[in-house]
């Protein structure tokens, strides 16, 4: 009787530990596939980034639908910085974020460089992110013939922006010394805090000329098409805006003085001396193409 109640125990004691590396089997096997899918979700985003800017953009710039533009906006809004492998432990104040720079000198890290960091380019469209440590600037420059669109990721950033006024309006000559000025319209100047909606700035319309000031570390994922290239007459342009009261109203430049801090004279300038960038690695989803 003995024997016989020890060997259904140990029947039983055997199923148990069956049963057990079952189980445990199958939970491992369950993690593996939940990791492969968060994986493979993260993958596809930029992935269907990707696919979507292949179809709907072509080398000229010209989307292929309106609604295509909709269609990228709603993708954008839903990517944040995971997907695009900046990971919040890594994000620090130096503008580096998960980006493989080597430390910088100190003199250097006081100068706030912003890291730009290239996912992918063709002939259609760049895709690309700049990190900012507090306070950095980009500054006001133009996207010729370009369309953009500009998801912030994490962070808060400040964001002014002109359009050019047409006809186009200069200001008279006050005298040698004096830069040309051209007649800009104020379109934008409000803070972007994450998780806010992607904006989009058109050829002639809705910002094309901008500036960036990091209110705090922050992210932007930018999408421009079509690429900047000089050879095609898409070189970027920075300018120096001055008040409207600065020059001459002169050449149909006759605005109503409740108007006046909507407007601004905008001047050629040569890259500025401390605008410091640095390129990163691109450490998210790879994009196949």
């Amino acid at each position: 009787m003995l024997s016989k109640f020890r060997n259904a125990t140990d029947k039983v004691r055997k199923l148990v530990i069956e049963h057990r590396d079952c189980s445990l089997a199958f939970i491992l096997c369950f993690r593996n596939h939940i990791n492969m899918v968060e994986q493979h979700s993260s993958s596809s985003k930029v992935q269907a980034l990707y696919e979507l800017c292949k179809k709907t953009y072509t080398p000229s710039g010209a989307p292929s639908s309106s609604s295509a533009i909709q269609k990228l906006c709603s993708l954008l809004d839903t990517i944040g910085p995971d997907d695009v492998g900046l990971k919040e432990e890594n994000r620090d104040d130096r503008g580096h974020g998960l980006l493989g720079l080597n430390r910088l000198s100190s003199v250097a890290r006081w100068a706030q460089p912003v890291t730009y960091v290239d996912v992918y380019e063709c002939d259609s469209f760049t895709m690309c992110i700049f990190c900012f440590p507090t306070s950095s600037v980009i500054p006001l420059h133009d996207h010729p013939s370009m369309t953009v669109f500009s998801k912030v990721l994490y962070g808060s950033l400040h964001v002014k922006a002109y359009d050019w006024v047409e006809p186009a309006c200069y200001s008279k000559n006050k005298g040698p010394g004096y830069p040309t000025v051209r007649l800009a319209k104020l379109t934008v100047d409000k803070i972007l805090t994450a998780p806010c909606e992607t904006s989009v700035l058109y050829p002639k319309r809705g910002g094309n000329l901008h500036c960036f000031t990091a209110v705090s570390p922050c992210a932007v994922l930018d999408i421009l098409t079509p690429p900047y290239r000089e050879n095609a007459g898409r070189k970027c342009t920075y300018y120096h805006d001055y008040p409207f009261t600065t020059f001459s109203r002169g050449n149909g430049a006759e605005i109503d003085d409740e108007k006046i801090d909507e407007h601004a004279w905008l001047a050629e300038i040569d890259t500025p001396d401390d605008l410091y960038m640095r390129q990163g690695d691109y450490t998210g989803p790879a994009v196949q193409v």
